[in-house]
């Protein structure tokens, strides 16, 4: 497998053949997690350290069950009770774990940048859980891998991201991911959350969901994110809902065997129908949250594997 990569910390860094070698190794996790006795020893003799600076459901439950299904020993810090509450910067709180030799470090944080600092900082690897408004590199993939189960490929296919772009890092990670990939992207959006220079993107810019959803293969609801957002965006989340949220009657502007997607956690009846989220027909919404343990478990085995031959090829020129 080709993957290069010493940590993940966005998508912009990782090629189109990375990005392959991620999605087939996933698909091997897919099957493990689907058997009785879901282990592998990837990871055997590895400590993995979980920091999430920003509250996570999903992202912080699989990155947990990932390590430990590789055979990690995983410890998750509650920086709620962390010396980061106590005035200890980032970087002290790097050297810190730096100190423990931990082999992999997971870290989600409210800035931009905050991860690819901390890396710089660290011997082991690091995975980028979102940081900010930058990227959700894992989220992508997840969702790459998601579409290329459902519809047999992840290129040439037109996809559109709807809802709050301007906030979201799952956007951004995907408008680069799928714009490797050669799909045509569509993101569509009211102006107020649609980010400077969109256009410039490579991709569509639509006002108007109806045009946007013409004949889209993939259908990807954005949450509104409204912890980040310091204005009036909205006029209200009932007019938001009429104008921007998927319900059957828009939905019909896609292809027939178009697939709902959604990072989560949904707001029912803001971004989307609650009983379309549900049709197991047309959305992947659980596939996606289930894909995204295997991916998370294809990430650490290939990191791991080119830090111990990282490792390995010290300890012979040390030898030498």
């Amino acid at each position: 497998m080709t993957f290069r990569a010493r940590h993940i910390l966005g998508i912009e860094h990782l090629d189109p053949e990375e990005i392959r070698s991620v999605l087939d190794l996933s698909e091997k996790y897919v099957e493990l997690n689907r058997r009785t006795v879901k282990h592998s020893d990837a990871l055997a003799g590895m400590t993995q350290i979980n920091m999430f600076f920003e509250a996570s459901t999903r992202t912080q439950a699989s990155f947990e069950l990932a390590g430990k299904r590789l055979g990690a020993d995983v410890m998750t810090m509650s920086v709620a009770h962390s010396s980061v509450k106590k005035g200890e910067t980032l970087i002290d709180t790097a050297l810190t774990l730096n100190a423990m030799h931990p082999d992999l470090l997971v870290v989600r944080h409210p800035a931009s940048g905050a991860v690819d600092l901390l890396a710089q900082k660290v011997n082991c690897a690091v995975m980028n859980a979102g940081d900010g408004r930058h990227e959700h590199p894992t989220q992508a993939l997840l969702d790459a891998l998601t579409i290329r189960r459902a519809k047999g490929r992840i290129q040439r296919l037109t996809v559109a991201i709807c809802g709050d772009i301007a906030h979201s890092r799952v956007a951004r990670s995907n408008l680069i991911l799928l714009g490797k990939m050669e799909n045509r992207i569509r993101l569509i959006g009211p102006p107020t959350l649609m980010p400077a220079g969109a256009a410039d993107l490579g991709c569509e810019v639509h006002e108007d969901m109806r045009e946007g959803l013409k004949g889209a293969d993939v259908v990807m609801m954005l949450r509104l994110q409204k912890e980040r957002m310091d204005g009036g965006f909205i006029p209200s989340e009932r007019e938001y809902y009429h104008r921007y949220g998927l319900d059957a009657e828009k939905l019909a502007f896609a292809k027939e065997d178009a697939i709902v997607m959604h990072p989560g956690p949904m707001n029912r009846g803001v971004e989307i129908d609650g009983e379309l989220a549900d049709d197991i027909n047309r959305s992947v919404i659980q596939d996606q949250v289930e894909m995204g343990v295997a991916v998370r478990m294809a990430c650490m085995d290939l990191l791991a594997r080119n830090l111990r031959a990282e490792r390995g090829a010290k300890a012979v020129g040390v030898m030498v």
